[in-house]
């Protein structure tokens, strides 16, 4: 014969009040925040990993401001024709990297890569502006001073005369309406 259980909940042997319940504590229960304790040689290794990531991850951009520059980035062209007409072309794109001087002013890497491109471009006798249209295409319009032309820049230069225009307007609504009070009293 079965002896009789009791009860009372304190007599189960899951509700020992002895051990507090750790449900989500990294001490226990939750298999999910030690997983890789249970391995000895894994414990505290992930910070390590991290760090090592890391630090791999930040060497090619450690290491590409101490490339040397690009050839023709500081030297000029041979033919004083040509470098002009470099010089007049790198006057009118902008440094990407710094955003208010142009190539020729900009001592950024960036820069000087495409001074090389542009003094490369103009000594093998390509025109400048096939040159610009092709910085354009790789770097988009805003690498050009020189905005050009496109349907989707007419609401751009439209804006400013259409305000002009409806301002005109209201403020000759507003005047009429008071000329007309003053007229009629």
């Amino acid at each position: 014969m079965k002896p009789l259980q009791s009860s009372h909940r304190h007599s189960e042997p899951f509700h020992h009040h002895s051990q507090p319940f750790h449900r989500h504590s990294r001490e226990g229960g939750n298999p999910a925040h030690n997983r890789w304790n249970w391995i000895p040689a894994f414990a505290g290794m992930t910070k390590r990993v991290v760090l090592a990531m890391m630090i791999i991850l930040a060497a090619p951009l450690a290491a590409q401001d101490q490339l040397p520059p690009a050839p023709l980035a500081y030297k000029q062209l041979d033919d004083p024709a040509q470098e002009a007409k470099a010089q007049a072309l790198m006057e009118t794109l902008r440094c990407l990297k710094c955003q208010s001087q142009s190539i020729a002013d900009s001592d950024a890497p960036m820069a000087g890569d495409m001074r090389h491109q542009v003094r490369t471009r103009i000594a093998a006798g390509e025109d400048p502006e096939a040159i610009r249209a092709w910085l354009v295409e790789r770097y988009g319009d805003y690498v050009s001073y020189a905005p050009q032309n496109k349907p989707i820049m007419w609401p751009l230069f439209a804006a400013p005369l259409v305000i002009l225009l409806l301002a005109a307007i209201l403020l000759r609504g507003r005047f009429r309406r008071s000329d007309t009070k003053e007229s009629g009293e």
